[in-house]
């Protein structure tokens, strides 16, 4: 199994990976460098600002942070979803904040920090709407969107096989589901429930929530498989944020309220 080795050089951090598989690909942090792959369409963790190119949010605060503690600046890789993990695999960024949650599935495939928040899954439908939703089952013959490879694909897959009949629409970005559920092209949305709460927050907003689970997911910062050293720093970095209440005023920041302390 390959594995970085960590070298401190003045006040940069080196990270340089040696293969013990022929089939494994080395790895490289390049110096003064942490390449972060991001999906910059899911605020409030990632979005662009006003400017429509500088990359704002949780996510990018959280990163910008630990590589600030790792003596690193971070460099942020925007990524469609559906080839996020992908791209953490072929080496073209070293670690992905992007609000992944944390499943046994991606546990067995990836390496995974310590969690920095919890979440759950949410229903959301228009103000205007006359549905009557207060469970998932209430979803009967109704269109669905939600984005797609995300855990809340993971949570309507579920449902369907459990019987749940329902029309399926699959987003590669969360954003283009939300201006569909304004324009009438779905009927519902189902999102994660921070993502959601931002969602019904907006001044003016058509949305509410019709149904919202229990906090039952936590988001994690992945990284590949075997990357057990540059893990452990992230864990250590994370942890000083925790104690500093660097990521209390991160959430204040950017959710209006302190959703990581519960996690202490």
């Amino acid at each position: 199994m390959k594995k970085i080795l960590l070298f401190i050089v003045g006040s940069s951090i080196l990270f340089f990976a040696s293969c013990a598989k022929k089939s494994e690909t080395s790895m490289v942090l390049k110096s003064g460098e942490l390449q972060i792959g991001v999906n910059v369409a899911y605020p409030p963790f990632e979005y662009y600002g006003e400017d429509g190119k500088t990359a704002m949010g949780f996510d990018i605060d959280l990163g910008n942070a630990v590589a600030k503690q790792l003596g690193l600046k971070a460099k942020f890789i925007d990524v469609a979803w559906e080839g996020i993990f992908a791209g953490l695999n072929t080496n073209k960024y070293d670690c992905i904040i992007s609000g992944v949650t944390i499943t046994p599935e991606r546990l067995d495939a990836f390496e995974f920090s310590k969690p920095y928040v919890g979440n759950g899954q949410s229903i959301i439908i228009r103000k205007d709407s006359a549905l009557k939703i207060s469970a998932p089952e209430d979803l009967t013959g109704l269109t669905v969107g939600y984005l797609t490879e995300s855990t809340s694909d993971i949570f309507m897959t579920a449902k369907a096989e459990a019987g749940l009949k329902f029309t399926a629409a699959e987003y590669d970005d969360a954003m283009n589901s939300f201006a569909d559920l304004k324009n009438g092209r779905c009927d519902a949305v189902v999102s994660d429930s921070l993502v959601a709460i931002d969602y019904v927050s907006k001044p003016n907003n058509p949305y509410k929530i019709a149904w919202q689970g229990k906090a039952e997911e936590f988001l994690g910062i992945a990284m590949k498989k075997g990357n057990k050293e540059l893990a452990a720093a992230v864990d250590k970095a994370l942890l000083q944020l925790r104690s500093d209440g660097t990521l209390k005023k991160l959430s204040e920041k950017n959710f209006g309220s302190d959703i990581v302390s519960d996690l202490n």
